[in-house]
């Protein structure tokens, strides 16, 4: 079965919320990585490569109208979303997922 991913990043001073769509977010997570040091990409100009909250779907529909959603959304909504379950904005890269 499928899984398809809506993930939300920041930079290390969690000064900067990206947010993307991917099948596979282990993967993505170290591309993001890798992007670091490429200031012709926005996640590489602004170190943006920790993860800070992500969610599953098994339809890709679901998740690119998901990140479509949250793409939409101010500042402050993304940051109750990430807070409503990482309250302390916990770099989550390293976890099982």
């Amino acid at each position: 079965m499928k899984e398809y991913f809506v993930y939300i990043l920041t930079n290390v001073n969690k000064t900067v919320l990206y947010t993307g769509v991917t099948n596979n977010l282990e993967r993505r997570l170290a591309e993001h990585r890798d992007e670091s040091s490429e200031a012709s990409v926005f996640t590489g100009r602004y170190g943006v490569k920790y993860l800070l909250h992500y969610e599953r779907f098994q339809r890709i529909l679901d998740a690119i109208a998901r990140e479509k959603e949250i793409k939409g959304w101010r500042r402050e909504k993304k940051i109750k979303l990430i807070e409503s379950e990482n309250p302390h904005w916990k770099f989550l890269n390293e976890e099982d997922i």
